[in-house]
C-alpha cells in the first residue's frame, strides 16, 4: 500500500470512530427546553453571535425581542436591520451609551430598569421564542440591577423561549445558571494600532 493510500485508509478508520461517538452523543440528547446562554469575555463578537443567533431564529420563522441595555447613544447596523422586521422583532433601545459616557450612575439605574421591565414583558409573551439581552453584564456588573431578581424571572420565563445575555463580565451566578457559556478571549484587535470603529465590523 502506498503512504498516500495508508494515510487515506487510517483518515477513514478514524473518521468511522468519531462519527461512531457523535452519533451516540446525538441519540442520548433528547431533551428540548429554552436554553440560557451567555456570552462574555473581553474579545470582540459577543454582541454579534448573540444577533446570528436572531437572524437564524427568523430564518425558522420564530419571533425575536431585543433589548440593549447600553447602547443607545449612537444607532448600529443590528438595529436599522432587524428593525426592518416589525411583526417578527420586537427591538428596544434601552441605554443611553456607555458608562464612561453618560457619568450619571443614578440615570444609569433608572435606565437599566426600565429596560428590564421591557424584558420582563418579553419573558410574559409566548410567540417570542428568542431574547437577546444586549450588554445585561454590564449592568449587572455595576449593580444597576439585582441578580437574584434577574435569574428569577428569566426562570419564570415560558418553557420554550432561548435567552441569550450578553457582555463583558457575566457574574457567576449567571454563569452557574445558564445552559452554555462561551467566554470569548482577545487575540488581537485593529483598534490597538489606531484603527477606528468602522460601520459594518464594530457597529
Amino acid at each position: 500500500m502506498s503512504e498516500s493510500a495508508d494515510r487515506d485508509a487510517r483518515h477513514l478508520a478514524r473518521m468511522q470512530r468519531k462519527k461512531a461517538v457523535i452519533d451516540e452523543k446525538i441519540a442520548q440528547a433528547t431533551l428540548e427546553k429554552g436554553l440560557l446562554l451567555v456570552n462574555t469575555g473581553i474579545g470582540k463578537g459577543k454582541s454579534s453571535a448573540a444577533f446570528g443567533m436572531a437572524a437564524r431564529a427568523l430564518g425558522h420563522g420564530m419571533k425575536v425581542g431585543v433589548v440593549q441595555f447600553i447602547k443607545g447613544a449612537a444607532s448600529t447596523g443590528e438595529q436599522a436591520f432587524f428593525r426592518r422586521f416589525p411583526d417578527e422583532v420586537s427591538y428596544h433601545v434601552m441605554g443611553e451609551g456607555f458608562t464612561w459616557e453618560t457619568q450619571d450612575r443614578q440615570r444609569d439605574i433608572a435606565m437599566a430598569e426600565s429596560a428590564w421591565r421591557v424584558a420582563e414583558g418579553l419573558f410574559a409573551d409566548e410567540r417570542v421564542a428568542l431574547v437577546i439581552l444586549d450588554e445585561l453584564n454590564i449592568a449587572l456588573k455595576y449593580g444597576y440591577l439585582s441578580l437574584d431578581k434577574v435569574l428569577a424571572d428569566i426562570a419564570g420565563r415560558h418553557s420554550m423561549q432561548h435567552v441569550v445575555v450578553t457582555g463583558r463580565g457575566a457574574p457567576p451566578g449567571l454563569i452557574e445558571a445558564a445552559d452554555t457559556v462561551t467566554d470569548m478571549g482577545l487575540v488581537k484587535h485593529a483598534f490597538k494600532s489606531g484603527v477606528k470603529a468602522q460601520p459594518g465590523v464594530e457597529f
